[in-house]
């Protein structure tokens, strides 16, 4: 019986496995096989084992091929297993054809996208097919040319004909890759809700805001606290706002290394609150909200016994900022700001100036506060 895969945003559950995918990479690597072994021998593969960095094999199937005008075709459709993918499903094509010279050339076709800024670890000018699927590809049309022992060599166009749109629910406009999507994958599988895949990503965005000449980024938790920060800095260029996800203490240690001034980090009170206290990674089950220290702070701004006790006994940080707010307590926020701020310079060692800035999921500011240097002017409280 086929399992049901996760939808976008559908929590796992517990109790069941999480079935693997695998990444557009390992894909095109198949259908590059298969045409060259459909352009070698003129018979038509049904299926193209593909060695995975991963460190085993696994067998695609393969779909439309065809030999015509000296062009060998074969595609597959990418499985993205439990992982809420934007390429599921999607078809990846190879063209394979000969060439005048000797070895292989890589290019993308139809719905792969195109560099056109610097700081990716693809030059400017290029197809976004990244350095492992590359090697990859190469390594795997390369082992077919010398099985038949021919020294002539071939071209190979990977394409998707879906990628243009499938771009659009991705940041790839923002890294600068035009025309479709990117090529992917350092193991050839797709791990479901993997964080490292996320990572990568965030570490790829802050490369391009450096090349971009950016020293000072802006790192939001998602698209609606982005929203409101481009609002909010106007000057900055595209390339300086970064989805961070959870990964705050990450993001901010990868600002740094890549040498970036000025950090500010713009979001809501449930996952800001967190940082407050200290805690760099703010997923919903990484870490409980403190209401006590909430209520602490609440009483260092001027709050009453009454009301610190109603913080302590909250469901939410949400729900503890409403009460601040309705108090009239609103240097509560740039307190809680200020905490922010500290941690978070803590974590990368300092050498930099943090901002935080508090918003409302209306995007009105709460609150805002920077710190450069780590005195005892900003922190009140034994860390």
């Amino acid at each position: 019986m086929e399992k049901k895969r996760m939808k976008s945003g559908e929590a796992p559950d517990p109790d069941k496995p999480m079935r693997s995918g695998f990444t557009t990479g390992a894909c095109a690597t198949a259908v590059a096989k298969g045409a060259t072994q459909l352009l070698l021998t003129g018979t038509v593969p049904e299926q193209a084992v593909v060695s995975l960095p991963a460190g085993f094999d696994h067998s695609f199937e393969l779909i439309e091929q065809g030999l015509e005008d000296g062009v060998a075709t074969c595609a597959t459709i990418k499985d993205a297993g439990d992982d809420p993918d934007a390429t599921h499903l999607a078809k990846i094509i190879a063209h394979v054809s000969w060439r005048d010279e000797p070895g292989m050339e890589l290019d993308g076709g139809i719905g792969v996208g195109r560099v056109t800024k610097p700081g990716l670890p693809v030059p400017v000018g290029e197809a976004a097919i990244n350095p492992v699927p590359r090697r990859m590809i190469t390594e795997a049309v390369t082992q077919v040319l010398a099985e038949y022992g021919t020294a002539r060599g071939v071209r190979v166009v990977i394409s998707v004909p879906e990628g243009e749109e499938i771009a659009k629910k991705t940041l790839n406009s923002r890294l600068g890759i035009l025309g479709g999507i990117s090529i992917l994958g350092t193991r050839g599988v797709v791990v479901p809700f993997s964080t490292s895949a996320y990572k990568a990503s965030v570490v790829q965005a802050i490369s391009v805001a450096q090349a971009s000449g950016c020293d000072h980024i802006v790192l939001t938790t998602g698209g609606s606290s982005e929203k409101y920060a481009m609002k909010m800095m106007p000057d900055l260029p595209e390339e300086a706002f970064i989805q961070m996800g959870d990964f705050v203490g990450f993001a901010i240690k990868h600002g740094k290394r890549l040498g970036m001034k000025r950090i500010s980090l713009v979001g809501m009170p449930g996952k800001f609150a967190k940082v407050a206290q200290g805690v760099m990674m703010v997923h919903s089950k990484s870490a409980p909200v403190d209401f006590g220290f909430l209520a602490s702070v609440a009483r260092e701004t001027g709050a009453g016994d009454e009301l610190a006790q109603a913080i302590e006994e909250a469901n939410t940080a949400t729900q503890v900022a409403d009460m601040m707010t309705e108090a009239g307590y609103l240097p509560y926020f740039e307190r809680l700001c200020t905490y922010a701020c500290r941690h978070c310079l803590e974590h990368a060692g300092g050498g930099m100036t943090v901002e935080v800035v508090l918003v409302t999921m209306k995007g009105m500011e709460l609150g805002r506060a920077e710190i450069s240097e780590l005195d005892d002017n900003n922190w009140s409280k034994g860390s």
